[in-house]
């Protein structure tokens, strides 16, 4: 995480401490919230005519702004704010959309937590109107073959990191944090977003693979509780676990431009419902906390969709050829 407290306004601190200490946030979930205000911070500067307009918006010290800055901004100039991103910045409408949820906590904490503020600016702004997309996900014969073509000097933990994504759905920052602990008889224990803890079963394949990777690691000298370690026997990193996936897609024949670990969760998520498995247990598997992150997937892959369309009256209707008289 950006070390925000060095080169941010004593609000952006109070409200990033807040979600970082408090409300027990991700890492990353508060980064974001940093770099947005920032931003945002460094538009009003140069706006408003507080620093030069030639002015290159990394070079603006903002740790002066206070609350009375804040307090000042306007609706109509929040929406020129928008436009500026979306125009000069060329932000798309999910990143813009993201902008305004940061805006509107930061707002909401100082009008509603903290009473700081008699009005918020950005109350009424609605957000940009997302395309809607049906997740990318692999088929089962992709999976196989995605597993099939492990191999190399890390083939027993490789193999084991895609089996746990494509039977357990983990997210990447999960497999990251896994540690020789958590792994318990039958079942893993998560450390989920949010500080939040969830078990998830294993079934025979991903026991295997664990037991694979676990008689390799238990003969690499490390200081590190990481199950998963790198090269240098330290904790495998994000990036290289992505490099990992994308080469092994690479060598399955996949395009590994289309496909990522999230989209292996996809995967796992799709198969668990093609096969059975309903949508609220899903939900735990996955540690959705809304059971609306979870229901996305039943459009791709919900059986009675089907069966309701091949059950139509008219679904072996065929016209009659015509014959000339």
């Amino acid at each position: 995480m950006a070390n925000y407290k060095d080169d941010s306004s004593q609000p952006m601190r109070e409200f990033l401490v807040y979600h970082d200490t408090i409300k027990g946030q991700s890492g990353a979930t508060v980064d974001s919230y940093y770099l947005d205000l920032r931003t945002f911070t460094r538009w009003l500067y140069i706006s408003r005519g507080l620093v030069p307009r030639d002015t290159s918006m990394e070079e603006i010290d903002i740790t002066d702004a206070g609350l009375e800055l804040y307090g000042s901004v306007t609706l109509a100039e929040v929406y020129d704010f928008l436009a500026y991103l979306s125009r000069d910045r060329e932000l798309n409408a999910a990143s813009r959309a993201r902008m305004i949820t940061t805006l509107k906590g930061f707002y909401k904490y100082f009008t509603v937590k903290t009473k700081a503020l008699s009005t918020n600016p950005v109350e009424t702004l609605d957000a940009p109107k997302l395309q809607k997309s049906l997740p990318r996900y692999l088929t089962l014969e992709e999976s196989q073959r995605l597993l099939s073509a492990v191999d190399g000097k890390n083939k027993e933990r490789d193999y084991c990191i895609l089996c746990l994504f494509l039977n357990c759905g983990l997210r990447i920052s999960e497999m990251r944090a896994l540690d020789l602990a958590d792994i318990r008889e039958d079942c893993l224990l998560i450390h989920g977003k949010g500080s939040k803890e969830r078990v998830v079963y294993l079934n025979d394949a991903t026991t295997q693979a664990i037991d694979s990777w676990l008689a390799v690691r238990k003969n690499i000298a490390s200081l590190d509780d990481a199950v998963f370690l790198s090269n240098r026997r330290r904790r495998m990193s994000v990036d290289a676990i992505q490099v990992m996936v994308h080469n092994t897609l690479l060598k399955a024949g996949l395009d590994a431009t289309q496909y990522s670990p999230h989209k292996l969760r996809h995967t796992a998520a799709t198969l668990m419902l093609q096969n059975g498995v309903d949508v609220r247990t899903l939900q735990e598997v996955l540690g959705h906390e809304n059971l609306n992150t979870t229901q996305i997937y039943t459009h791709i892959a919900n059986k009675e969709l089907q069966n309701a369309a091949a059950a139509n009256p008219l679904a072996e209707f065929k016209p009659r050829e015509k014959t000339d008289d």
